[in-house]
């Protein structure tokens, strides 16, 4: 691949998550779709939706994280309105009930502190996802590094991990059943990437029922 068109497709497609790329190809997002991010950060994973003129909203904590998107947003689909993102945080966005088809929640719930934190954003991002849509998550787990991490406190899911890093860790048994609670379907296997035994990274897709 020449250099030049290497540029091209990263004007594209920006800096964007792999597995939600992989979501693309296989035509789970597309242009009839409503695709909320849940903790959107600096865009990395809406510069291709933005270009291809999906309707785009999203939420973020971080008010310079937001601005940036807005302009990002402004630049690539004018057309869309500011208010689509906007600084809240995951656990209570104001966007509507079931105004989305596609919610992305791209390393964002490790970062609960704790079970009800957990809870709370996952609900709160679940939440925007109408009937029959796609959740998509990539999340921090044990999964390939159980001796490797170390649990903070006598229960609950906060680990330090090798890295030197403290999260709240998944794992399969966990993902399955909060998939049977959300009322939802497992549309791919999960898929786990460990990164030199300094964490593992899964990826957890779902149909909402």
């Amino acid at each position: 691949m020449s250099a030049e068109r290497a540029v091209d497709l990263e004007t594209e497609f920006g800096s964007i998550d792999i597995y939600v790329f992989d979501q693309l190809l296989r035509g789970r997002i597309n242009a009839r779709d409503r695709v909320f991010d849940a903790g959107c950060g600096w865009g990395r994973n809406l510069v291709y939706l933005l270009r291809a003129g999906i309707d785009v909203s999203g939420v973020d904590a971080d008010a310079d994280a937001i601005a940036h998107v807005r302009g990002l947003a402004a630049q690539l689909a004018p057309a869309l309105a500011a208010d689509r993102f906007r600084v809240e945080s995951v656990e209570h966005p104001s966007f509507p009930e079931h105004s989305a088809t596609v919610v992305i929640s791209s390393a964002v719930l490790h970062f609960a502190r704790d079970d009800d934190e957990f809870d709370r954003m996952l609900a709160g991002s679940w939440r925007v996802l109408a009937p029959g849509g796609l959740w998509f998550c990539r999340l921090a787990s044990t999964i390939g590094i159980e001796r490797l991490v170390r649990r903070l406190g006598a229960a609950g899911r906060r680990y330090r991990l090798p890295d030197g890093t403290d999260r709240y860790l998944v794992d399969e048994a966990f993902l399955v059943d909060r998939t049977r609670a959300l009322g939802g379907q497992l549309l791919d296997p999960l898929k786990t990437t460990v990164v030199q035994d300094q964490r593992a990274m899964t990826t957890w897709v779902v149909r909402k029922t």
